[in-house]
């Protein structure tokens, strides 16, 4: 049997590739630290769908926590056909008003482990001829953020990790692509219903749902990148092109400024 092994499957977008991965008949390695979430996303899974579904309980941004899951993989000759790096943290907070144990997480988490689980699976992916992996990057890219500098640093590693690594393993018949959502609508940002609702109608924001399902098929279609959502898309080229002289300007506005001394 073929699995999709997700990292943060437990709720949010990765809750929904490992729905979509099952229901193309792959069974699941769904990895979390939230070990209640896993069994009823089993559960779930299971009875709606009738595959496999084998959960790892681990804190991704542990030292050893690459090479732990690939190891109980091959322990238990669970063939990972399909590798979706998902797990992620974000933390709203100008670089010095963050705990310096929260940035070696984030760090940890996004660059380190991502890339060893990468550099694992690949592995073994080249010596079956096949596989597929899905990285998860962010809009944030392509422009340093501030209150959120180290998260858009560590999605800019991904964005320049999964192109070169597309090079490295496409004539091996492995793909790599790598999504760049803007807002979705996940547990990691406190709204409320209302403003979730109405940043949805408008398009600022999108379902984890609708993200998964164009992530999926983007991967299995070959594609290097994607960039879901026409306002994303549009916020993706603005930023590119903003001067920073501009962006300095903006950054000084009393009413942005009030809001970083806050942050």
């Amino acid at each position: 049997m073929s699995y999709a092994l997700i990292t943060g499957a437990s709720s949010g977008i990765g809750r929904c590739y490992a729905m979509e991965l099952a229901k193309r008949g792959y069974g699941i390695v769904a990895v979390s630290n939230q070990h209640e979430a896993l069994e009823r996303l089993k559960g779930e899974l299971t009875t709606t769908y009738g595959v496999v579904v084998h959960t790892i309980d681990i804190d991704l941004a542990g030292e050893c926590a690459a090479k732990s899951i690939y190891e109980r993989c091959l322990e238990q000759s669970w063939e990972v056909e399909v590798l979706v790096c998902n797990a992620g943290i974000l933390l709203f907070s100008t670089l010095l008003r963050t705990d310096p144990r929260q940035l070696s997480k984030i760090i940890a988490l996004h660059c380190t482990t991502t890339t060893l689980l990468c550099r694992y699976f690949a592995e073994e992916m080249k010596q079956r001829k096949r596989g597929h992996i899905l990285i998860m990057s962010s809009a944030t890219a392509w422009l340093p953020y501030p209150t959120i500098s180290h998260y858009a640093a560590t999605k800019s590693y991904l964005k320049s990790f999964a192109s070169a690594l597309w090079y490295e393993l496409h004539s091996h018949n492995i793909g790599v692509t790598a999504l760049y959502p803007g807002a979705v609508d996940t547990p990691l940002y406190n709204l409320t219903p209302k403003a979730r609702g109405i940043l949805r109608f408008i398009g600022v924001m999108l379902t984890p749902e609708r993200i998964a399902k164009r992530g999926i098929r983007a991967m299995f279609h070959g594609r290097r990148r994607l960039i879901p959502g026409v306002f994303t898309k549009v916020m993706v080229a603005i930023c590119s092109l903003i001067p920073a002289r501009l962006f300095e300007f903006i950054l000084h506005l009393r009413p942005i400024k009030r809001l970083l001394s806050r942050i």
